[in-house]
Parts: C-alpha cells; structure tokens; sequence
C-alpha cells in the first residue's frame, strides 16, 4: 500500500505491474536523457557570444532533429505495444471474482462456487481498529489464491465505478450494462488495498478495496467455510 512520503510506485504484487514500472523507468530514463540534451543546448545557446553571419539554412541539422526523434520515439513504442499485449492477454483462470460497484459499496461474487457473495463496506473511522487503515479498512475483504491466475469480471449497478488495485497493476471500469474483464496473477501473499478510481458521487472516496492474497490450502479452507456456513 502507499505510505507516508511515497514518491515512487507501490511495489509490485503481480508481473504485469512489474512490467508496468520498468517500463516507466525506461521512459523516464529517457525524458531525462532528452531534458538534459535540451536544457544544455539552450545554456549554450544562451550564452553564446558567436554569431555564424552566413547560416541561411542547416539541412544537415533539421535532418538529425527529424530523425533522432524519431528513433527515440521507436525505443519507447517498441516496448509500450509489448506492454499492452501482455495486459489484454486473457490466460485460463483458475478463479473467477465478479465485482459490481454500487454508490457506494462493492459487492463481490465468486462465479465458480455457489452461493458465495457479499457486500463489501468501509469500516467507518469510528469502528475502526486501531491497527486498522482508516478509509482503507472494509468490513469484508476478497480472498484470493497466490500464484493463480485470477480472471476479475466489473460491472456497475447504478453509475460508473472503477475498480484498482495499484499493487497488481488493475484498473478496470465498471460501467451499467456492460460486463469489462481482465486478469492478474498474485505473486505473493499480504493484503493489497485500492480505491474506486472514478467519480461516482458523493462518497466516491469512501468505497476501498482490500484484497487479502491466501496460499491455495487457505483459500480452499475459506471457500469450504463460506459454503457449508
């Protein structure tokens, strides 16, 4: 989760979002590289006292200004599409977790099983424990399997939500009427926090998401609990 004074990303739970801060290193690297190239040709231009009287035009020059972009722009395209392949690729899932947003609590359905589904609400500031996360905590977490291929289903009952988990590098909208679908694999278990992520109204801060990321042995217990209870 992020902490006090977090610049940076959240450190990673999945390899997608592995991928995904590589490849903000890599373009940032490259902003830099641009930044520092321009800023010191500016100085120098700043500070110049020659003047070239016969420049009347550099074909030379504007052919390396048009081309050195160009190239640049190919290092961070090359591994943006990869990227994005890599995110839309849908794998055979193990689970399937259905999550409709509603103003302004989630609820979660576990397509495989039967009868296991349940709302998902802020605990308030006032319940709240004090090892607990205020505006973070909810009454019902999700549970899930490490190590498995998770397939999530997002929907809405009333506005438009959104669904994220930065730790996993998920963000999917629920929108009325449509069913959006995508995919992450949890390399590790601990509990994974996010927020709705799109303007739904009022309490639009105070619908938080908490994934709590279980060995498979858990997981089976918890889910033989839910059905048998």
């Amino acid at each position: 989760m992020s902490t006090w004074a977090n610049l940076g990303l959240q450190d990673s739970a999945s390899p997608l979002m592995e991928q995904l801060i590589f490849f903000h290193d890599h373009a940032l690297l490259i902003l830099i590289m641009i930044t520092v190239l321009v800023g010191y040709l500016m100085f120098m231009l700043f500070f110049n006292s020659y003047i070239n009287r016969f420049l009347l035009h550099g074909q030379l020059i504007e052919m390396i200004w048009t081309i050195l972009p160009a190239i640049i722009l190919l290092f961070i395209a090359m591994p943006s599409l990869r990227l994005l392949y890599l995110l839309d690729e849908i794998n055979e899932p193990s689970v399937t977790l259905k999550s409709i947003g509603h103003q302004w609590y989630w609820s979660y359905e576990y397509s495989d099983f039967n009868d296991i589904e349940f709302d998902s609400y802020m605990i308030p500031t006032n319940e709240l424990a004090n090892d607990g996360f205020r505006l973070l905590d909810v009454d019902n977490r999700v549970v899930l399997p490490m190590n498995s291929q998770i397939r999530i289903l997002v929907t809405a009952a009333d506005v438009i939500h959104s669904w994220t988990i930065p730790a996993l590098g998920v963000k999917v909208d629920g929108t009325p009427g449509r069913l959006n679908q995508t995919n992450f694999f949890i390399n590790r278990p601990g509990l994974f926090y996010g927020q709705c992520s799109e303007i739904c109204g009022a309490n639009h801060s105070f619908m938080p998401i908490v994934i709590e990321s279980v060995p498979v042995n858990s997981f089976i217990k918890w889910i033989s609990k839910n059905v048998n209870s």
